[in-house]
């Protein structure tokens, strides 16, 4: 008998990504979301779309019996209610996985580790808060939500990605470092191009949802990113690589990018101090990760048919231009 997944979200990244592994691992799939995206499933017989609030308890009910699911992966969680209300719903499902985020934790550790690194605070106003600062403590709440219901008996996981990238990436801020690899041979590169903000190629990351699905522990958290981690150099150099072009990554430190007005926040995806998750504990389940060189070519690839180019990222090229005389200067 063909196993049932319900995917709460599932039309855009993540959970558009989930889907398809799903799929592609033999389960039948429903998905719960508004309809406020195009669907690219509406022609897949084998998935069922559903629509309704993932915040409306009678939607999520309605969504379990139309389904009857064995398995529930929730992508779009993003307060500790929806939390609370998912694991009542869905308490005698084989296993529940709430996506959860490496932003959840509280200290700056060298890898961050589930169980063992702290997980932030929050507070009764941040669970309920919209901003984009309380993000990570809403997410850490919600991983207790999940633990508290698996000590209560229901298969409730947590998985906690880092930044995520590939195709059809809406967020576009790997998009903005292959739009300037393919429109120029020269770009600028915060710091000293050593940073590192451990990065998730989204086929990865679905394929970890179903893996902790199928084979985590309930009340475990699993973390999860590339198994080779890129500094934001070595990030350039892979793009430049995957798109059969060369560009040359141009440290600046402050004071150089301060003649161009600019700061090193400017730029996406620099993180002063690394963030690197520990993703032993899902490799111990049988997941494993793409090679980072064939996943970056993937997406270079996705880049290339698409009309992303990051630029509500873009500190500005003239700015980065008067960066770049004054290294030349140096």
């Amino acid at each position: 008998m063909t196993d049932t997944a319900l995917v709460v979200g599932g039309t855009r990244f993540i959970g558009r990504h989930t889907v398809s592994d799903l799929l592609a691992n033999g389960y039948d799939v429903g998905m719960l979301n508004r309809g406020n995206h195009e669907n690219p499933f509406a022609d897949d017989g084998r998935v069922t779309h559903i629509e309704g609030d993932r915040t409306d308890e009678r939607d999520l009910r309605a969504a379990k019996l139309s389904t009857e699911p064995d398995v529930v992966i929730d992508c779009v969680a993003y307060h500790p209610r929806d939390v609370e209300t998912a694991v009542d719903v869905f308490g005698d499902v084989d296993g529940y996985v709430y996506v959860s985020s490496g932003s959840s934790y509280a200290e700056e550790a060298i890898p961050k580790r589930e169980g063992e690194t702290p997980l932030r605070p929050c507070t009764p106003e941040q669970a309920t808060d919209e901003s984009g600062e309380t993000y990570g403590n809403r997410k850490a709440e919600g991983d207790r939500v999940a633990f508290a219901a698996a000590e209560a008996g229901v298969n409730a996981m947590a998985v906690r990605p880092c930044v995520v990238y590939g195709p059809h990436d809406y967020t576009e801020r790997l998009d903005y470092w292959i739009d300037r690899v393919l429109t120029h041979d020269r770009v600028v590169v915060p710091g000293d191009g050593q940073n590192l903000w451990h990065r998730a190629y989204v086929e990865d990351v679905a394929s970890a949802l179903r893996t902790v699905a199928e084979r985590g522990e309930p009340g475990a958290a699993y973390n999860v990113g590339d198994r080779r981690a890129l500094t934001l150099a070595e990030t350039v150099e892979t793009v430049a690589e995957a798109a059969g072009t060369e560009c040359e990554a141009v440290p600046a430190s402050a004071d150089a990018l301060a003649a161009g007005g600019l700061d090193p926040d400017d730029f996406p995806l620099y993180r002063e101090y690394p963030h690197l998750l520990d993703t032993c504990a899902l490799a111990a389940l049988g997941w494993e990760s793409t090679p980072v060189d064939e996943a970056m070519a993937r997406t270079v690839a996705d880049h290339r048919e698409s009309d992303r180019d990051g630029n509500e990222w873009d500190p500005g090229r003239d700015a980065e231009e008067r960066v770049l005389g004054v290294k030349e200067t140096l």
